[in-house]
């Protein structure tokens, strides 16, 4: 062991916002394990997150997923310096069960916790370096800060400013309504598509026109652009495709399920991109990050990459991996917490389900 690792906090972190159940080991800023269980199939057949099902499906694999995380990273719980656990926001009672588990573990241990939010766990993820571990665009481990950062999932979508991962996080923007990967799963029922939607649509799309059907760019008008600039819709995008399904449907005719998801897909990759670069254009900030789960979308990331690359935007995409939610990004940025010197959260905080992302740890 290497003077620079002795000094490197070894970090757990579990992960419980919504439907996985997910124990990362880092060490400073080394992966060491990132085990995930997903209840997703549990789901499935409901056509979305059943926030009960996803509660007790993380009762039951919690412990497995801690000792495959130990076993992965070769550690023990004694040698773990810190807990690190997602407070907020997410669905309620899956956040009580990990924050739960986190109390425990740091009063059986003896060891600091550190309660943080989810979605600046997000960010912390593309600070992660390993043995082949490298992001989907540009090498993994080297952010600079500022950074505008889009993340986008089922349940969020949002757009920051990050000047300090442990002490500035600024809301530029969000959703006022879906989010864009609740919508992908609202399209892929309308088109007869399984759960979850965002890999289906994508299936669909890549044998599709993009520019067969015209769907709309929520809150992109100019009237827009003095309140709503930097915030997303896809409430009207989602409607605006089950109405053309209807009329379609009126006609007797076959619904075009690629044309269909190749246009609902360009919709919601142009509105995203845009409203990041512009965030990046008007703060002076060169450096976008795409993180969540509709990362892995293969629309979103190419026309991130090639519009970046035309405004000269540093683009960065952790691995496929990182972007889900998981375990790791929690580790990550609690290690850059003790890092930092920040105090411990202590065993008074609870689950948030509406944590405001500028409240980086809460203690």
């Amino acid at each position: 062991m290497t003077e620079q690792t002795a000094r490197e906090p070894l970090v757990l972190g579990i992960e419980t916002s919504c439907d996985e159940t997910g124990v990362g080991i880092v060490r400073g800023r080394t992966l060491l394990a990132n085990a995930i269980a997903s209840s997703m199939d549990e789901h499935a057949r409901f056509g979305g997150v059943i926030p009960e099902v996803a509660a007790r499906a993380h009762l039951e694999e919690m412990n497995p997923t801690i000792e495959r995380a130990l076993a992965d990273a070769n550690v023990t719980l004694d040698e773990v310096d810190a807990i690190a656990v997602t407070c907020g926001p997410g669905l309620a009672g899956a956040l009580m069960v990990g924050v739960s588990a986190a109390k425990a573990l740091a009063v059986a241990l003896d060891k600091p916790l550190y309660a943080v939010n989810h979605l600046v766990g997000h960010v912390g993820a593309d600070l992660l370096q390993g043995e082949g571990l490298r992001g989907t665009v540009g090498e993994i481990g080297e952010l600079e800060l500022p950074t505008v950062a889009l993340l986008v999932s089922g349940g969020h979508t949002s757009l920051l400013l990050v000047r300090d991962l442990v002490g500035d996080v600024e809301l530029l923007g969000e959703t006022i309504d879906d989010a864009a990967g609740e919508a992908f799963d609202k399209v892929a029922r309308l088109l007869g598509l399984p759960y979850p939607g965002g890999p289906q649509i994508d299936r669909a799309a890549a044998d599709g026109d993009p520019a067969a059907i015209r769907f709309p760019r929520g809150l992109s008008l100019p009237k827009d652009q003095a309140k709503h600039r930097y915030d997303f819709s896809f409430s009207g995008l989602k409607t605006s495709v089950a109405r053309w399904v209807e009329k379609h449907v009126e006609t007797g005719a076959a619904i075009p399920v690629a044309d269909v998801a190749a246009s609902f897909r360009e919709a919601v990759a142009d509105v995203l991109v845009t409203k990041a670069l512009n965030a990046c254009a008007d703060l002076g900030v060169p450096r976008l990050l795409l993180g969540g789960g509709v990362a892995a979308n293969a629309r979103v990331r190419e026309l991130a990459q090639d519009r970046a690359l035309a405004a000269g935007v540093e683009l960065r995409v952790p691995p496929l991996s990182l972007c889900t939610d998981n375990g790791a990004m929690i580790a990550s940025l609690g290690a850059q917490l003790v890092m930092a010197g920040c105090v411990p959260s202590g065993l008074e905080f609870g689950a948030d389900s509406t944590l405001p992302v500028q409240q980086i740890q809460v203690r």
